[in-house]
């Protein structure tokens, strides 16, 4: 198995759905959180991960984190010598999700409600890694400002999944595949 089978094994989405829902943990796709907000599809989580290439002890942001699911998953990628921290702009779903990620035993992630107008967070960057589970209409320049030199990000953009890769003043994308997300608000 690979490291992002490995994260799932260990992190059940179970743990992250509402107890209405917990019954569909298994279901290949999303899942309701309420608020209109969903648990994606567990398949596109994976394709995601592989995609974002995290490493142990990276500091990695993630955009839309809903649940907190995908945040636990990026931890137990960069283990403890790493930090996640997950932004989610719904207030009920980001209370569900903190709560969640602070059950979930590992200290060095974290969920935080997004603050309305700012786009990850700026204050706290530079990251290596920049997961984004929302459609963007275009390449997210305040999220490609915020990786750190040599730093990834994957982000939906008018449904093409896209990797950028920052390098210096550079970008270099590439696209693969196309998924369907809620709007980047």
């Amino acid at each position: 198995m690979d490291r992002v089978s490995d994260a799932f094994a260990v992190v059940p989405r179970a743990d992250f759905l509402p107890v209405g829902e917990r019954g569909r943990a298994d279901y290949d796709g999303p899942v309701s959180l309420g608020h209109g907000s969903t648990n994606s599809q567990p398949r596109t989580v994976a394709d995601m991960l592989r995609l974002l290439d995290v490493r142990r002890g990276d500091r990695v942001l993630d955009v839309g984190a809903g649940s907190g699911w995908t945040t636990v998953l990026l931890a137990e990628l960069t283990g403890p010598d790493g930090s996640v921290l997950g932004l989610e702009l719904e207030p009920e779903v980001a209370r569900f999700g903190a709560d969640n990620v602070a059950g979930a035993g590992r200290p060095w992630a974290s969920l935080e409600t997004a603050r309305a107008g700012v786009l990850g967070d700026p204050a706290r960057s530079p990251y290596d890694r920049i997961l984004v589970s929302a459609d963007a209409s275009v390449l997210p320049a305040e999220l490609v400002a915020q990786l750190a030199d040599g730093g990834r990000m994957v982000v939906p953009v008018r449904g093409l999944m896209t990797v950028a890769v920052r390098r210096g003043d550079e970008v270099e994308t590439s696209h693969h595949g196309h998924y369907s997300f809620v709007p980047l608000r």
